[in-house]
C-alpha cells in the first residue's frame, strides 16, 4: 500500500518537544518501528508525520549512575543485553529483555517503545513493574514523572498526553541485585507472541509477581508473601488478573498457567 507521509528527525530534544508540540493529533514517533512500520503498510495508522527519535544527542543514552540505571528512548532491547551494568544490577531486566521477539527484532526494538504501545503482553513491562522503574515524560509544558506501575492506563492507552513522549526510563539503584526469572508461554518455541506470562522478583523478604497478557494491561501484584503457600500466593496473583479467551488460549489455560508458573518460580527463585 502506497502511502505518504512527512518524515522528521530532531536533533536535540528540545526541537523534538516543539515538532510535537505543533503535531499533537497526527504525529507519530518513530523509534524501533517494529509496530509503526508494520502498521503504517498495513494501513492500519496513517500519520501525516513521522518523527525519527533516534537522532538526538542522548536518545540511546544507558548508564548507571547514582539514580540507577537510565535508559533514553532509542535504547534497543539488545542494547540492555549488551550491557554488563544491566546483566550484573538488574538481571530480571535481560530476563525479560531475551525472552521478546527475536534477535532481530531485539536489535531494532526499543525499551520505550515496548512499554509506549502499552500491549497488555509487552515483555518489558512486567521487568519495569517490579523494579519499581519509572518513566519520565516531557513535553512544551515540562518534564514530570510517572511510575510504571501508574504508567498503564488500558489496551494501546498509556497516561502520556498529546505532545508529551518518554524521554528515559529510570530503573532504581535501590532495586539493584533483585534476584527473579520470567516465565512466559508461546504458541511456538522462538518469537511467537506470548499468551501469558509471569515475572517474579524477590528482593531481601519482599517478593513481588508481574502478569502479562492476563488483563487490559500487565499487572503488578505486592500482596504475595514469604509466609503464603504456593496455593496461597497463586490465589493472590489470578485475583489481580482478568484474562480473557482469545485466538492464542482460552481465559482457563490462562488461569491454569499462571497457576502453574507462580507455584514454579515460588521453588525457583531463592
Amino acid at each position: 500500500m502506497i502511502y505518504e507521509f512527512r518524515y522528521l528527525a530532531p536533533k536535540t530534544a528540545s526541537e523534538l518537544v516543539a515538532i510535537l508540540d505543533g503535531n499533537k493529533a497526527d504525529g507519530k514517533i518513530l523509534a524501533g518501528g517494529t509496530d509503526l512500520i508494520p502498521n503504517i503498510r498495513n494501513g492500519l495508522q496513517k500519520p501525516r508525520l513521522v518523527i525519527d527519535i533516534k537522532k538526538y544527542a542522548g536518545a540511546d543514552k544507558l548508564a548507571f549512575g547514582s539514580d540507577g540505571l537510565t535508559m533514553g528512548p532509542a535504547v534497543t532491547i539488545n542494547d540492555i543485553l549488551r550491557s554488563r551494568d544491566a546483566r550484573e544490577r538488574f538481571p530480571v531486566l535481560c530476563e525479560c529483555a531475551h525472552e521478546l521477539a527475536s534477535h532481530q527484532i531485539r536489535n531494532r526494538a526499543t525499551v520505550a517503545g515496548n512499554v509506549v504501545n502499552a500491549s497488555p503482553c509487552s515483555d518489558m513491562a512486567p521487568a519495569l513493574l517490579c523494579l519499581g522503574a519509572s518513566a519520565v515524560l516531557r513535553s512544551a509544558s515540562g518534564e514530570r514523572v510517572v511510575p510504571f506501575a501508574k504508567f498503564f492506563a488500558g489496551v494501546k492507552k498509556t497516561v502520556l498526553s498529546p505532545g508529551e513522549f518518554l524521554e528515559r526510563i529510570i530503573v532504581p539503584a535501590s532495586a539493584a541485585g533483585a534476584t527473579g526469572r520470567y516465565l512466559k508461554l508461546k504458541r511456538i518455541a522462538g518469537h511467537d507472541l506470548g499468551i501469558v506470562g509471569v515475572l517474579m522478583t524477590r528482593a531481601g523478604g519482599a517478593l513481588r509477581f508481574a502478569v502479562s497478557s492476563a488483563a487490559p494491561t500487565p499487572v503488578l501484584v505486592e500482596s504475595v508473601t514469604l509466609k503464603d503457600s504456593p496455593d496461597e500466593a497463586a490465589s493472590k496473583v489470578l485475583a489481580a488478573v482478568s484474562p480473557i479467551s482469545d485466538v492464542r488460549g482460552t481465559k482457563e489455560y490462562r488461569e491454569h498457567m499462571i497457576g502453574v508458573y507462580v507455584r514454579r518460580l515460588l521453588a525457583e527463585v531463592k
